[in-house]
């Protein structure tokens, strides 16, 4: 209201102004309450260790340290590590999308006779599973056991993906496939000409989501490749690095270096909570950094939306 009164030229009424000012707080209160965890978070991550089990670290760090990165990166497979995980997400991410959009407008056409049986069948995928031990075997029959590729082929289609993709696709204007195909346009012409181009708001929403499963996986990790160090990512080794931490600080020894080194004021050691803050600041970053190129493409999606509707 107050938007179309600036726009008119209209004098701004009270209730206006309470609106407003309501509408402020609340975002101002959103905010603070996004921002709190990850900037204490951060603050711990550069906290010198023993000074952070005193406890009392809020927005900034008490006795500044780089040691908590430094103990990270310094751990062995650590940078090529995450070099595994680049790949991984990015290839993964482009064939996955990729796949799940063809799919997708395959059975977003209306002429497809096995359409509903297809989507029926993908969504049934969804509630049932057989289970990790039938996983496995199936896998290993397939010779992925000990292969970049069983981070990249199982989850290569997502039903979720391509239920939104879908959906998105049918609400195109169906007049523009009728006139590619009068024009002799193929399905794969009207895919690459028509549907991938007008999706492109929705591809990006679901390149975010695949991307960052991609990027936090490290369970499959533990199960197909533990003993291949090549093929380790960036999350299978940081939670070796906080579990090594973790049995350490619990058994004793770490706890009580901890402490002796606070009492001389020696700061270089580590404990859990600050290795764990520095892990969550390294695996965000890159997430973080993909996020604003890709939100122009929500910001269009929102409008065609809103258009539609």
């Amino acid at each position: 209201m107050g938007l179309i009164n600036r726009l008119t030229g209209k004098r701004r009424s009270v209730d206006d102004l309470i609106f407003d000012s309501i509408n402020i707080v609340l975002m101002l209160v959103l905010v603070v309450i996004m921002l709190y965890p990850m900037l204490n978070t951060l603050a711990i991550s550069l906290n010198a260790s023993t000074d952070t089990i005193r406890g009392g670290i809020r927005l900034l760090p008490r006795e500044f340290t780089w040691y908590n990165y430094q103990h990270v990166f310094n751990e062995a497979q650590i940078l090529r590590a995450g070099l595994t995980s680049i790949l991984r997400t990015l290839i993964g991410t482009v064939l996955g999308v990729f796949a799940s959009a063809m799919v997708a407008y395959t059975i977003s056409r209306p002429h497809f006779f096995l359409k509903k049986f297809i989507t029926i069948t993908f969504v049934m995928t969804m509630y049932m599973n057989a289970g990790l031990i039938p996983t496995y075997l199936l896998h290993r029959e397939l010779g992925l056991i000990g292969s970049f590729w069983v981070y990249i082929l199982p989850t290569l289609i997502g039903v979720f993906n391509v239920i939104v993709i879908r959906s998105f696709i049918e609400g195109l204007p169906e007049t523009l496939f009728e006139s590619a195909k009068m024009d002799g346009a193929g399905e794969f012409t009207q895919f690459f000409r028509i549907a991938l181009p007008l999706s492109l708001p929705v591809i990006a929403t679901v390149s975010l989501f695949v991307a960052v499963g991609q990027w936090n996986q490290w369970f499959d990790v533990f199960i197909y490749n533990s003993s291949i160090p090549e093929l380790s990512t960036l999350q299978y080794e940081l939670m070796k690095v906080l579990s090594n931490s973790n049995a350490a600080f619990n058994s004793g020894a770490g706890a009580e270096s901890a402490f002796a080194a606070s009492q001389s004021g020696v700061v270089e050691t580590v404990t859990p909570q600050s290795i764990r803050a520095a892990m969550t600041v390294v695996v965000s970053v890159p997430i973080i950094m993909v996020y604003p190129f890709l939100q122009k493409y929500f910001v269009k999606g929102l409008t065609i939306g809103g258009v539609k509707g």
